[in-house]
């Protein structure tokens, strides 16, 4: 396929005009038509009306453009992501996050992102609820576990596991449940959920917890589980650093449920500026693998 005449015959389309498609990729007229000509030529296909007063598509001159506009958008982004690799983040970047996690795995490492590059800014809004990126005006959201959004492109950057833990206070005095069924005689730390997640015989169950409280924070949880309250589940970056001081004790662990994958979400574009492919490359980098 030659390329000559293409650019010509696309802005001539998009115009409906040969004077202002010339002005706009900065040739004259003539050899705008010029070029159209020859390629209608090569092509033994009539792609445009001519008039005095108007240009317009023929039915095979509208199949053509549009294939043709796929072809010079896809050399436009190959042009911007070479251009991308070679320069140096910079500008805004505005992201969403879960509260906790946003808090201790991802905004430490934002930190360390922004010292390496000073001409970076970031807003972040650290949530727990799903927010729309498009009527936000985020260029990035966190996601934990399943995703939902398919108009969304996505990068898995890690994974995060639940422990089921108490205190060695709580297990001398109740004892340790060896079974998930024996869950129902111990005292379950609740958060904003009913039931825990467990894995067996490659299957995901939800048991039922019931226990004397009930914390939409996990902070608060981890403290009552410190304290010998009860029993409680959360995710390692909550636990991690109390189960290997022994403050904590892993429990029931043959059960334990199927990692979680966490995700960076954006907007459906196929190359992604330099900053925000930096960002991204920098989290998958220093985020915990397990």
């Amino acid at each position: 396929m030659q390329w000559e005449g293409i650019s010509e015959f696309v802005y001539v389309a998009e115009h409906e005009s040969f004077t202002k498609a010339a002005k706009k990729l900065g040739i004259s007229t003539a050899q705008v038509s010029r070029q159209v000509s020859a390629l209608e030529q090569r092509l033994n296909t009539k792609l445009l009306y001519r008039t005095t007063r108007k240009v317009s598509l023929t039915e095979e001159g509208r199949v053509f453009y549009e294939h043709c506009r796929v072809i010079l958008d896809d050399l436009n982004a190959a042009e911007q992501a070479l251009s991308n690799l070679q320069s140096k983040p910079q500008g805004k970047i505005k992201l969403t996050a879960p509260v906790t996690y946003g808090e201790q795995q991802l905004l430490p490492l934002v930190n360390d992102f922004m010292l390496q590059y000073s001409d970076i800014e970031v807003t972040a809004f650290l949530t727990n609820q799903t927010v729309d990126l498009i009527e936000g005006g985020y260029d990035l959201a966190i996601r934990i576990g399943n995703l939902n959004d398919s108009t969304m492109m996505a990068k898995k950057l890690s994974s995060r596991t639940s422990f089921v833990c108490a205190s060695p206070t709580y297990l001398d005095k109740y004892g340790t449940p060896q079974r998930l069924a024996d869950l129902r005689l111990h005292n379950c730390l609740l958060g904003t959920l009913d039931y825990w997640r467990f894995k067996t015989t490659d299957k995901e169950q939800k048991v039922q917890a019931r226990g004397t409280v009930r914390y939409n924070s996990g902070y608060s949880l981890v403290d009552a589980a410190l304290k010998g309250l009860g029993i409680v589940q959360l995710p390692d970056y909550y636990v991690q650093k109390h189960l290997e001081s022994g403050a904590l004790v892993s429990l029931l662990d043959k059960y334990r449920e199927p990692e979680e994958d966490i995700w960076a979400i954006y907007p459906h574009n196929r190359h992604l500026s330099s900053k925000i492919r930096h960002l991204l490359d920098h989290l998958a980098a220093h985020l915990p693998k397990q």
